[in-house]
């Protein structure tokens, strides 16, 4: 049965070239000498991705092999400018980042509702002789080709965006949690990988407040290396801001497991041990309040050593545990958040300060001429193409 889960795919994608620029006389029997003009080419489409929360897979685009965008218009006589390309959008779901096949380096990435990336520009359109008209030239033989089209393959690669994200060895009860958490409904089963696909819950809390839930396919010893089903959805975990670690209780050794799931996403990524986590151990009604009361306190003294992470005890099944761990989610979320606000704040600040005092060098080393007018590159046109061509047309 074929999964409806996509998560990859690749795209050769082109946007659309530039119109020529007419090269136009004006001859006519009331106006024999009318001079230049000949209209402006017209702008080659461009291809856009835009965010779409409504699409939460790539399965849309899993078909779809060449995305091209129209060429832009030739100019014509009269100043007739040529039409515009249409713009190309590629509707992602929130989360997908884009890499170039070829060379494998990073694109661009798509992480809100509404979000509008430039992914390839099209070509603008070349002037007409009309636009090269002068008091000492006022029959320019000439006009501008159009810009060429841009061409890439790309990949698109999708990241599940979530709040929380579980990590845990299958069985150790992920899908079980999600379901008695919110209304998502995951596959469960008592065997390994019942998971094979990645899925999202929107866990409520107190005052109306929610946050997302992201169900991971397990992970196993290895996974790093390609072993399972973890180096497929390891990167999924990247993108959560708040890592739930979930050990079973009646495990033989609860540290040397959390040990191990560590290590596999320190092999994968590094960065991701920098995020917050909290330690859920799972399946506690399989346990007596003397044994449960025993585990806490090995391993609250175990934690001095990983001060990251806060540790819970919890059945999905009786729902032992289930308000502390919501209580324990969102005050590590509020934190997170306030955490990742500061850095931003800061690094404009210093992006700022950096900004300013390489301006006030450059001033202080050049000088500042009054008399130089500064434009944008966008506004000079290339001069030094030109396609020559001689359209003589008698009207009568």
């Amino acid at each position: 049965m074929e999964s409806n889960f996509v998560d990859y795919v690749k795209i050769m994608c082109r946007s659309g070239k530039g119109g020529k620029g007419s090269m136009h006389l004006k001859h006519v029997k009331y106006n024999p000498n009318g001079g230049p003009d000949g209209g402006d080419g017209g702008k080659g489409g461009s291809i856009i991705l835009r965010g779409n929360h409504n699409y939460w897979t790539l399965l849309h685009l899993k078909y779809e092999r060449h995305i091209f965008a129209e060429h832009g218009g030739n100019g014509g006589k009269d100043k007739c400018h040529g039409t515009d390309g249409k713009d190309v959008y590629i509707d992602v779901p929130c989360g997908t980042v884009v890499y170039n096949a070829e060379t494998g380096k990073y694109v661009c990435d798509v992480t809100y509702d509404g979000q509008e990336v430039l992914l390839l520009k099209g070509g603008r359109g070349g002037l007409g002789n009309f636009q090269f008209r002068t008091a000492t030239n006022q029959a320019p033989r000439y006009a501008q080709p159009g810009e060429p089209m841009m061409e890439m393959t790309v990949i698109l690669e999708l990241k599940l965006l979530a709040d929380v994200g579980l990590v845990g060895f299958p069985n150790a009860g992920k899908s079980t949690l999600v379901s008695a958490l919110s209304n998502a409904r995951p596959k469960i089963a008592n065997y390994p990988f019942t998971t094979m696909e990645p899925s999202l819950g929107i866990v409520g809390y107190r005052d109306g407040k929610s946050f997302v839930m992201a169900d991971i396919p397990g992970i196993i010893e290895g996974a790093s290396e390609g072993k399972g089903l973890g180096l497929r959805f390891l990167r999924h975990i990247e993108r959560n801001s708040l890592l739930l670690f979930m050990v079973p209780g009646d495990t033989d050794d609860i540290k040397h497991e959390y040990e191990v799931l560590l290590n596999e996403l320190r092999k994968f990524n590094p960065e991701m041990l920098d995020k917050h986590r909290v330690l859920a151990v799972t399946k506690c009604d399989l346990l007596d309040e003397e044994l449960i009361e025993m585990l806490k306190t090995d391993l609250l003294s175990h934690n001095g050593d990983d001060p990251l992470c806060e540790i819970v005890f919890i059945s999905a099944v009786t729902g032992y545990g289930l308000e502390e761990l919501k209580d324990v989610l969102w005050r590590e979320l509020n934190a997170e958040s306030n955490k990742l606000q500061a850095l931003t704040a800061e690094d404009s600040l210093v992006h700022r300060d950096k900004d300013m005092t390489r301006f006030a060098a450059e001033m202080a080393d050049e000088g500042e001429d009054e008399d130089i007018e500064y434009v944008d590159a966008e506004d000079i046109e290339d001069l030094d193409d030109f396609e020559y061509e001689e359209e003589w047309e008698d009207e009568k």
